[in-house]
């Protein structure tokens, strides 16, 4: 194929318009890592590890940390969307790796978004009308959420981020309502907190339980990657994202923490792994008096929040990727007026309104998200490394180079079988890549046949 484009702002079309500034590109990161994980995640993490939950949480973080950096002298350096797209074909210029990589980010997005889709269907029905829980009134409301979500998106990033903003408060108290009641607990003496440090992994030892409840706890961490695809709308991109990326990863590292140990503190280890609800289960049991379904509609509206923040994603990253040649140019088009990647958004919207449709709720999601966005993470650390080579003119963020190593190992490691991950995130992620190659092939033809057509038909050769 043909070399891609390496100024992604040679197209003659507009730019997109930069709108955030330090204070809203800090909610969308906070907003985007919390969300669907912690709510949904906590109970499942200690059915691996048992009492001492907060620690795959901590690993979790640590190893977001570490790649996180890595992203940090990324997009210093290169403040464009396309985010590890355009780190990768940079690093290695290979257009199928670039492609993958780029499919790899974008299907753990939109898989997220549908998902989160159908779970605030769930919570809304359960909320307003438990009637409407069957399978096709849940399908339908996901439908017309995602249609509000595009419409949303359609609008502008200015009202998804403000919107963000809204939700990530909603969310961000729900969690302080709990790491509150925790501490009240620990005040009064109602809560064990000796179970924090209670493992029971079953028949695995205590680092063989941590690693394979870290394979799902990572999933609550991911989504700080989802900021370097809105650079090209942030104001003074390479000075401001360093200070917010590590801000927002420090800040939900630590709301994880404080949750997980007071949740163990209050519901059993073995209790809170029942259902999907673990959080709810720790706001009835540790403050009996609270209106439990206020704190349900906290939990919709956080789900809501990680389906807009990772269509969001999508279409970005979808925009950046055309910008870069990677995809055929209309897929960078700008609506004039709205200055948003229009056809980025109705392309992934689509995708998602199809996955919602026809594929419902993905088994092992957040595991399936985890194992793709660690595999690209692995990816991401190796091209920080390559590209010490191709120095630039600004000054920019530069991690110390231990640790895109460090990173590189231990993101490979958590994708491997070796970590007892379940086989069915495998077979998921398999068929979702599959699905990639055969979209690249399908990409190669059509650009083939593009660049066969005489010069003199009449069309244009770009």
């Amino acid at each position: 194929m043909s070399e891609v484009t390496a100024d992604p702002t040679s197209d003659s079309g507009p730019e997109l318009k930069r709108v955030m500034g330090p204070g809203l590109l800090l909610l969308f990161v906070v907003g985007d890592i919390l969300g669907t994980g912690i709510y949904a995640l906590t109970g499942k993490v200690a059915n691996e590890v048992g009492g001492a939950v907060w620690v795959p949480f901590l690993v979790a973080f640590l190893v977001a940390l570490i790649t996180g950096l890595s992203y940090l002298e990324l997009v210093t350096k290169y403040p464009h969307a396309a985010g590890a797209a355009l780190y990768t074909h940079k690093a290695f210029g290979i257009h199928f790796l670039t492609f993958m990589v780029a499919f790899a980010v974008m299907s753990s997005g939109i898989t997220s978004a549908s998902t989160a889709s159908r779970a605030f269907a769930a919570n809304f029905a359960e909320a307003f009308d438990p009637d409407l829980g069957s399978g096709t009134a849940v399908t339908v409301i996901a439908l017309l959420f995602m249609a509000v979500v595009a419409a949303i998106n359609l609008r502008g990033v200015s009202e998804g981020v403000k919107l963000n903003v809204v939700l990530t408060c909603v969310e961000l108290t729900g969690l302080l309502i709990v790491i509150g009641i925790g501490c009240w607990a620990l005040g009064v003496g109602d809560g064990d907190f000796s179970r924090i440090v209670e493992f029971d992994t079953g028949e695995r030892n205590a680092v063989g339980g941590v690693i394979v409840a870290t394979t799902l706890a990572f999933y609550a961490m991911v989504g700080f990657e989802d900021s370097v695809n809105m650079a090209e709308e942030c104001k003074e991109p390479t000075r401001i994202f360093p200070k917010v990326l590590l801000a927002g990863l420090i800040i939900t590292g630590l709301i994880y923490v404080l949750v997980s140990i007071s949740a163990v503190a209050l519901v059993p280890a073995d209790q809170l792994g029942e259902g999907d609800t673990p959080l709810l289960k720790v706001v009835q049991v540790g403050a009996p008096s609270f209106p439990t379904h206020i704190f349900a509609y906290i939990t919709m509206f956080a789900v809501a929040n990680s389906a807009l923040i990772n269509m969001l994603m999508a279409s970005r990253l979808i925009y950046g990727m055309a910008r870069q040649g990677v995809l055929p140019r209309p897929f960078g088009r700008v609506h004039q007026r709205r200055r948003t990647p229009v056809t980025a958004i109705v392309f992934t919207t689509l995708l998602a309104l199809g996955l919602i449709l026809f594929v419902g709720e993905v088994p092992e999601l957040g595991g399936t998200t985890a194992l793709l966005l660690l595999a690209v993470f692995t990816v991401v650390n190796v091209a920080v490394l390559v590209l010490r080579r191709d120095p630039v003119s600004h000054k920019h963020f530069k991690t110390p180079t231990p640790l895109p190593v460090v990173g590189a190992l231990s993101c490979g490691f958590l994708v491997t079988p070796f970590t007892d991950r379940n086989p069915a995130q495998y077979a998921i992620a398999g068929v979702l890549l599959a699905i990639g190659v055969a979209l690249w092939g399908l990409n190669y033809l059509a650009i083939r046949a593009m660049r066969a057509q005489p010069l003199d038909s009449g069309s244009s050769a770009e």
